[in-house]
């Protein structure tokens, strides 16, 4: 992790008692931005600087379909001067807070609405557009590259200097995916293969060239669960491919994947990634960046021979 990087996720260590994390103390007085997802709540950060209070309401190791908000949450973003949202389903347990904003006028902007999006192609959820776009580091260059504008046309923000940042970060962001590239490229073809919780690397496997075997909860929310003839045909197919490894998001209980793992009749190693939610600082996915060169680390060695 680069330095600068590293000291902005100390400085979150400082979070208030009522658990809304800031930007910067500097921004105490412009404007709030307030963003539903800690994942996009990072790349807003990186994106404002110290130019805007940065509110994020879903906290470290939480799960995106699930979470909900308190009362002084709510309140915070019915005021916010922008509301940032993930979209496409995600934030179930937040919905009717997001809806209640949109009808109060509350400024919006949706990352969904920003992308091309993929629909689930099996399961219950098949059909249904999937909202887990930020694991294609080009989609999160569109998503950059359409608030870069929403942002500047807020009061109190300096344009030119948001350019600057903007810049920057979607150049990190091109670098990244050429390390994903890079490193992916090295996995043997026959071993290309994702097992996860539940459907969440659709784009990623578009992206990178990867087939989805399945999921142990088929579906696009970890708020479903799996029967007894999906568990069943997920074992034929981790029979019949042999793939190496089950991948397990550091947000939901692993247990079906631990108990998949050791009723099929292979070697299946279950590999922890951070998918769904960053963590705290110091516990390996503090931001954006960090959390998809991790995943990426995990994802090539434990497909690699």
């Amino acid at each position: 992790m680069r330095p600068t990087r590293l000291f902005a996720a100390l400085a979150l260590t400082g979070i208030a008692a009522s658990g809304l994390t800031a930007c910067a103390a500097a921004a105490e007085s412009g404007p709030t931005v307030v963003v539903s997802t800690n994942i996009l709540g990072d790349v807003v950060e990186e994106l404002v600087g110290e130019q805007a209070r940065v509110v994020t309401l879903m906290k470290p190791h939480a799960d995106p379909h699930s979470f909900e908000i308190s009362a002084q949450e709510a309140a915070t973003l019915r005021g916010a001067d922008l509301l940032v949202s993930n979209g496409l389903g995600l934030e179930e347990g937040l919905q009717q807070h997001l809806d209640a904003a949109a009808a109060d006028d509350v400024p919006m902007f949706v990352a969904g609405d920003a992308i091309d999006v993929l629909d689930y192609s099996e399961g219950d959820a098949e059909g249904m557009p999937d909202s887990h776009f930020w694991t294609d580091p080009e989609r999160m260059i569109d998503v950059v590259d359409a608030i870069a504008p929403v942002l500047a046309d807020i009061d109190g923000i300096d344009a030119d200097a948001l350019d600057a940042t903007v810049d920057a970060y979607r150049d990190e962001l091109q670098a990244m995916d050429a390390e994903m590239s890079e490193a992916f490229a090295g996995i043997p073809e026959d071993r290309r293969a994702l097992v996860t919780n539940h459907h969440v690397f659709g784009y990623l496997a578009q992206r990178f060239d990867f087939d989805i075997i399945g999921a142990v909860i088929p579906g696009g929310t970890t708020l479903a669960a799996p029967s007894a003839s999906d568990l069943a045909d997920l074992v034929d197919a981790i029979e019949q491919t042999g793939v190496p490894a089950i991948f397990a998001e550091s947000s939901s209980p692993d247990r079906l994947v631990q108990a998949l793992a050791s009723e099929a009749n292979v070697q299946v190693e279950v590999i922890e990634l951070y998918t769904e939610s960053l963590t705290g600082p110091g516990e390996g996915a503090p931001d954006y960046l960090t959390m998809m060169r991790v995943n990426t680390e995990r994802i090539t060695t434990g497909l690699t021979p």
